[in-house]
């Protein structure tokens, strides 16, 4: 499941007629790099939320079988939260499944983290990033096994528990939907992860490696900054 539902206020007049996951990079719309990428990896079956501008996003897609996938799509005309439109989306993620964050873009080996995922049998695998700077994130503390057991947000540099943040690349298992609240929106970080630590459940930590890269896109400067960086180039290019 590909996560485009957001208002990307930040964005301004880049994104006043285009949906942000649509956004060009490299001669391409920024969400259609993670579809390749997908299928690369054997994904057939793509689910994408839609809030604003959604119809965008269908009419380059359509059923996906120019993408080499069968596309679906989950309309949020009130927005539901990275949780709740993934609950939404509940009888097509009925299977452990991939969740991706469509307004990144990034080099994750989702066979790695997939495997990773199985080996250690949690209800969750939450790629993650190593950043210098985790003020503006949700930093992790883990066990040395891997399994995470608090995430603390927006840390002070002498609060965070390490530099490890989330990747917006997460696996998980189907039964997270019962995690979910079904009758307001949610968010994974703020109302789902906390009470899947709380009943005892599992949640790991995939490191990726130097090979595996990840940039945001959330304001004019970063879409400037990640535009360049492909045409010098990107390594996931």
């Amino acid at each position: 499941m590909l996560l485009a539902a957001g208002s990307a206020t930040r964005l301004g007049q880049l994104a006043h007629e285009v949906p942000k996951p649509m956004l060009d990079v490299g001669g391409r719309p920024l969400i259609e790099h993670t579809v390749r990428q997908l299928v690369r990896y054997g994904v057939e079956d793509i689910v994408i939320n839609l809030h604003r501008l959604g119809d965008v996003v269908k009419a380059h897609f359509g059923d996906g079988s120019r993408f080499g996938v069968r596309m679906h799509y989950s309309d949020e005309p009130a927005l539901l939260g990275t949780a709740g439109g993934v609950r939404q989306c509940a009888p097509l993620l009925d299977e452990t499944f991939l969740l991706v964050y469509g307004d990144n873009l990034t080099t994750c080996r989702f066979d790695a983290l997939v495997e990773f995922h199985r080996e250690h049998g949690g209800l969750a695998t939450i790629a993650l990033f190593w950043r210098d700077d985790v003020s503006a994130h949700s930093a992790v503390e883990r066990q040395p096994d891997g399994r995470i057991v608090r995430f603390v947000e927006k840390p002070r540099p002498e609060e965070a528990p390490s530099h490890w943040i989330s990747a917006g690349v997460i696996v998980f298992e189907p039964t997270i939907m019962s995690f979910i609240p079904a009758d307001r929106p949610a968010d994974f970080g703020f109302d789902v992860f906390p009470a899947v630590l709380r009943a005892g459940e599992r949640i790991f930590g995939y490191e990726m490696g130097p090979d595996e890269g990840l940039w945001w896109i959330d304001t004019p400067e970063s879409h400037a900054r990640v535009t360049a960086l492909w045409r010098e180039g990107f390594p996931g290019g």
